[in-house]
């Protein structure tokens, strides 16, 4: 940050950008035609939503805090269906 005399809120904000962007390169590129496995491909998107829900709002790995252990929580101990 001081190396590019950048603010706190600015490096966030353009990190939440990229961030953005990477989401949707992601989708859109999951809805062409590929030879690449459907299976393959969903390991892949799980992943990223896996790490954008750990990583949104803070470090949730290092920092497990009750939101996380409540979305853990509702993934394997109460699911839906």
């Amino acid at each position: 940050m001081k190396q590019y005399g950048a603010s706190e809120e600015e490096v966030y904000d353009k990190f939440q950008k990229q961030v953005e962007d990477a989401c949707k390169d992601i989708n859109e590129e999951f809805l062409r035609p590929t030879a690449v496995p459907m299976p393959l491909l969903m390991r892949v998107l799980n992943l990223s939503r896996v790490m954008y829900v750990i990583y949104t709002g803070g470090d949730g790995y290092t920092h497990v805090g009750k939101v996380m252990k409540n979305n853990v929580a509702s993934l394997l101990i109460h699911p839906i269906a």
